[in-house]
C-alpha cells in the first residue's frame, strides 16, 4: 500500500517524478483532461449563469477508476498537472471524482522536473486556485458557445465541417487583411544615392541624407541626373565626427512566445512541434544511468524571471569556461507587461552543467536542436553584453549633407554563444571601418552613385511573425498559438509556401463571411480585450459569469441577424456575360466557382484565378485537361478532370462515353494506372507482391495475399517510381471489447475503428502528430 498518490497528466511526467518520490509514493496519469463539454451538444446551460455540462472524456473512465480506487488506498492525494489554467482545471476535475473515496486532496505545482523542483512543489501543497479554474472553464465556454453556434452557417453556403473558432478567426483574419494589402499596394520609386569621398588620403563612401538639416530624397532619375549636374562643382567638409561605445544587450531568456518565434526562424519549426518537443524535454528522457530527468522549466511561460539558484549555476558556469570578462553584472528583467503572469520562471535548463553536447546521444535529432537552442540562450542570456565601436561621419556642403556609418565589433561578450535570429534580414549600412578624420576637413567628391529601388508591400507573414504580431495585438495565450496557427492550416483556410502563410480562396470566404456577419466578435481589439478580461478572472478581480453575460450579450444580436439571414456579400466587379447581372464567388465540392446571382433563371458559371492585384480574372471552363491519349473505346480524347476524390482520366465524349481511368503524374506527363499493376516492392508484411488498388477514397496500395494479409499502404512519386508511404500508426485497444483499433479512411478524413465491426461499432478520430504518428485524438 502506498502512503500517498501523486496524479500528474502525462505518463512521461509521471516516470520521471516517480524516481524522485520513492517508494513512499504511487505516481498515476489522467493522460491529459478527464473531463470535458459534450462532443454533440452545446453543454453550456445559457439560461443558468452559463453552467457548463461536463462529461467524462470517452475511454477516460477506466483511468478514472483507477485514480479512485488507488486514493482510496492512500494517505493524501496530491494533483500535480501542469502548473497553468488547463492544469488546473484538470486537477480540479479529478479532485471532482476522487473526493468522496479520499478528501485529503492536495494541489502541488512542479515548475522543474528535477530533485529539486519535485522536493519544493511536495513540500508546498495548496488548494486548487478557483479562479485559475473560472479563467479555464470561461475560455472553454467562450470558445464552445463561438464555435458551436457559428460553426454551422458556414456548412449550408460553403461545405460540412468548416469551423469558425473564436480566435483562430481572428488570427485568419490578420492573414487575409494582410494579402489584402499586398495585393492593393502600388509600388513607388525612389534611388539611394552615395557619394564616394577622398578625405585624408582615405576614401569614404557616404549615403546623401539630408538637405538643408532635413531628411531628403530623390525619387527619379531625371532627379538624380538633375542633382549630380547641381552639386559637381561644389567643395564638401567633414561637418561633424561623432565616435561613442555602444553596449548591445544580451536577449532576455525564452518565454513561450519567443521560442516559438526563434524555433521558426532557426529551426524552421512550427509552433505545434516547438510545443510538442519542449513537453518532452520538460516532462524527462531517459538519460542513461541518470534514467529519466526534466532538462528544462515550464515551457508556458510569460515571464523572464529567473531563480538566483539558477543565475549564480549559470555565472560560475561561464566563468569556468569562458573567463570573468564574460560573467554578466546587468539585472535586469523585461518590463512587464499588463496580463504577464509571473507564476513561472523563464524557460532554461534545469542544469546548465547539462551542456546540450553531454545529453546529444540520449536526444532525438530535433530534441538535441530545441534544447541546444534553450540551453545557449539562457547561457548567453547570462553574459555581459557586446561593444561595439559606432562612428557616424556627416560631410557636407552646406546644403546637401551625405553620413557614414560604421560599427566595429570590439568585444563579442554574448555573442561569443549566441546571436539571435531576425525576421527580415536587411542590408546593414553600419558595419565596416570609418577612417579617423576631423570636422572641417575637406572631403573631395569623386563619385555619385546612384541605385534605384522601389517600396514594397510588407511582407507575408511567418510562423515566427504571425507569433509575434498575436503576442503584440494581446490576441490569445503564448500557450494556445501553436493550436490557432495549426487549426487555420489543417482546416485548408492558409497554405504555407516557402514559410510564408497565403490565404486559401475557402479561407478568404470564410474570413469575408466572418467578418461581415459579425464585426464585432471576429473584431481584433474586441478579441485582445477578452483576454484581458479572463486574466482578471485569474485574479480575482471580475466575476467569471459576467464576462460570459457581457460577452453574449453582443454576440446574441449578431448571432440572431445571422440566423435570420446570413449575409453572403462575395461580389467581384464583373458582370454577368449571358445576362448582365453580378457575378458572386460560391463553393461547391471541387472547391471555389463564379456564378450568376440570378441563379435558377441564369445558369451561368465559370472557373476563376486572382491576379497579382487580387482582383478576379474569369477563367473558361474547359472540358479538362488535354493528355493527347486516346480513348480505347470511342476514339475520343483522354482528359484530367477533377472529381470530389482528386484528379482522373475520362473521355471527353462524355456523357456519350463513360470510360474512365486512374493515373499518376510523372515529371514530363501522366501513367495510366491499370487493373492491379504491380509496384517492384514486396509486401513488408509477408512478402508478397504489392499492387495498386483502388478504393472509394483513391489508389492505395495492398498486398496480393489479401485477406490473408490486410498490409495497405498509400504511395508517392518519386522520381517516376512509385514508392510505399507506411504510416506510423499507434497501436491502440479498443476499451469496450478489447479488439484491435485500425486505421481507416472515409470522405472526411482518417479515423480509427474497431476490428470487430459490425459486433462492435466504436469509433475514434484520429490525428497525426508532426513525427508523423497517427494516433488517436484527445
Amino acid at each position: 500500500m502506498s502512503k500517498n498518490l501523486v496524479i500528474v497528466e502525462s505518463p512521461a511526467k509521471a516516470r520521471t517524478i516517480e524516481k524522485y518520490l520513492g517508494k513512499d509514493f504511487k505516481v498515476m496519469a489522467s493522460v491529459g483532461h478527464i473531463k470535458d463539454l459534450p462532443e454533440n451538444e452545446l453543454g453550456v446551460d445559457i439560461e443558468n449563469g452559463f453552467k457548463p455540462k461536463y462529461q467524462v472524456i470517452k475511454g477516460k473512465n477506466k483511468i478514472i477508476n483507477a485514480i479512485k480506487k488507488e486514493a482510496e488506498r492512500s494517505d493524501k492525494v496530491y494533483l500535480a498537472p501542469d502548473p497553468d489554467r488547463e492544469g488546473e482545471a484538470i486537477a480540479w476535475h479529478i479532485a471532482e471524482e476522487v473526493k468522496k473515496k479520499n478528501p485529503n486532496i492536495m494541489r502541488v505545482e512542479f515548475h522543474e522536473i528535477t530533485k529539486k523542483g519535485i522536493t519544493e512543489g511536495i513540500s508546498n501543497p495548496k488548494e486548487i486556485n478557483i479562479q485559475r479554474v473560472n479563467a479555464q472553464q470561461s475560455r472553454r465556454i467562450l470558445d464552445r458557445l463561438v464555435g458551436y453556434l457559428v460553426s454551422p452557417l458556414l456548412w449550408k453556403p460553403l461545405k460540412y465541417g468548416l469551423s469558425a473558432g473564436r480566435v483562430q478567426s481572428v488570427a485568419l483574419r490578420l492573414i487575409c487583411e494582410r494579402e489584402e494589402e499586398i495585393e492593393k499596394f502600388v509600388p513607388k520609386e525612389y534611388h539611394l544615392v552615395d557619394g564616394i569621398f577622398l578625405c585624408n588620403n582615405y576614401e569614404i563612401k557616404a549615403r546623401l541624407e539630408k538637405k538643408n538639416g532635413k531628411k531628403f530624397e530623390l525619387n527619379t532619375l531625371e532627379e538624380v541626373d538633375n542633382f549630380k549636374k547641381e552639386i559637381e562643382d561644389h567643395e564638401f567638409y567633414v561637418s561633424k565626427v561623432e565616435k561613442k561605445e555602444v553596449k548591445q544587450l544580451a536577449p532576455l531568456p525564452f518565454i513561450t512566445s519567443t521560442l516559438q518565434q526563434e524555433a521558426a526562424r532557426k529551426l524552421s519549426f512550427s509552433a505545434k512541434k516547438t510545443m510538442m518537443i519542449a513537453q518532452q524535454l520538460y516532462e524527462g528522457v531517459e538519460l542513461g544511468a541518470e534514467g529519466p530527468t526534466g532538462l528544462i522549466t515550464y515551457m508556458r511561460t510569460d515571464s523572464t524571471r529567473v531563480s538566483d539558484d539558477a543565475k549564480s549555476e549559470a555565472q560560475n558556469y561561464i566563468l569556468k569556461i569562458f573567463g570573468e570578462k564574460y560573467c554578466s553584472n546587468e539585472k535586469r528583467e523585461s518590463k512587464k507587461k499588463q496580463n504577464i503572469q509571473d507564476a513561472h520562471e523563464a524557460i532554461r535548463p534545469t542544469s546548465v552543467l547539462r551542456d546540450p553536447e553531454s545529453v546529444k546521444d540520449y536526444l532525438t535529432q530535433d530534441q538535441y536542436k530545441l534544447y541546444k537552442l534553450i540551453w545557449e540562450r539562457f547561457v548567453a542570456s547570462q553574459m555581459s553584453p557586446a561593444v561595439f565601436d559606432k562612428s557616424t561621419i556627416e560631410i557636407s556642403d552646406g546644403v546637401y549633407t551625405f553620413v557614414a556609418r560604421g560599427k566595429i565589433l570590439k568585444f563579442d561578450g554574448f555573442m561569443k554563444l549566441y546571436v539571435e535570429g531576425k525576421d527580415n534580414e536587411s542590408e546593414n549600412d553600419e558595419e565596416g571601418v570609418i577612417p579617423d578624420v576631423k570636422e572641417s576637413d575637406l572631403a573631395i567628391l569623386k563619385e555619385i552613385i546612384s541605385k534605384q529601388m522601389f517600396t514594397t508591400p510588407p511582407p507575408r507573414f511567418t510562423e515566427a511573425t504571425l507569433v509575434k504580431t498575436l503576442e503584440q495585438k494581446g490576441i490569445g495565450r503564448p500557450s494556445t498559438y501553436a493550436t490557432i496557427i495549426s487549426t487555420i492550416v489543417d482546416r485548408g483556410y492558409v497554405e504555407v509556401k516557402e514559410r510564408r502563410f497565403y490565404p486559401t480562396e475557402l479561407g478568404r470566404i470564410v474570413n469575408k463571411l466572418l467578418t461581415t456577419n459579425f464585426p464585432k466578435i471576429f473584431d481584433v481589439k474586441f478579441t485582445a480585450e477578452m483576454e484581458k478580461d479572463l486574466d482578471q478572472v485569474e485574479k480575482g478581480e471580475i466575476d467569471w459569469k459576467k464576462v460570459l453575460s457581457d460577452f453574449y450579450s453582443s454576440f446574441e444580436q449578431e448571432l440572431k441577424k445571422a440566423e435570420n439571414k446570413l449575409v453572403m456579400d462575395l461580389r467581384i466587379d464583373k458582370k454577368c456575360p449571358e445576362c448582365g447581372s453580378d457575378l458572386i464567388i460560391k463553393y461547391g465540392k471541387n472547391g471555389p466557382f463564379v456564378a450568376c446571382e440570378n441563379y435558377p433563371d441564369c445558369k451561368y458559371t465559370s472557373d476563376f484565378k486572382r491576379g497579382e492585384n487580387g482582383l478576379i480574372e474569369l477563367v473558361e471552363r474547359k472540358n479538362g485537361e488535354s493528355t493527347g491519349l486516346k480513348c480505347e473505346k470511342c476514339g475520343s480524347e483522354m482528359v484530367i478532370k477533377k472529381s470530389r476524390f482528386g484528379e482522373i482520366l475520362a473521355c471527353s465524349g462524355y456523357p456519350e462515353c463513360k470510360n474512365i481511368k486512374n493515373f499518376i503524374r510523372l515529371k514530363d506527363g501522366i501513367k495510366v494506372i491499370e487493373k492491379n499493376e504491380k509496384i517492384d516492392e514486396k509486401c513488408p508484411e509477408c512478402g508478397g507482391n504489392l499492387f495498386i488498388k483502388k478504393g472509394r477514397n483513391g489508389l492505395f496500395l495492398g498486398c496480393e495475399n489479401y485477406p490473408g494479409c490486410k498490409f495497405t499502404a498509400n504511395f508517392r512519386v518519386e522520381e517516376d517510381k512509385i514508392i510505399s508511404v507506411i504510416k506510423k500508426v499507434d497501436d491502440i485497444t479498443c476499451e469496450k471489447c478489447g479488439g484491435k483499433m485500425v486505421l481507416k479512411r472515409s470522405r472526411r478524413g482518417s479515423f480509427f475503428a474497431c476490428e470487430n465491426y459490425p459486433e462492435c461499432k466504436n469509433t475514434k478520430s484520429a490525428i497525426t502528430l508532426e513525427d508523423g504518428t497517427i494516433t488517436v485524438k484527445k
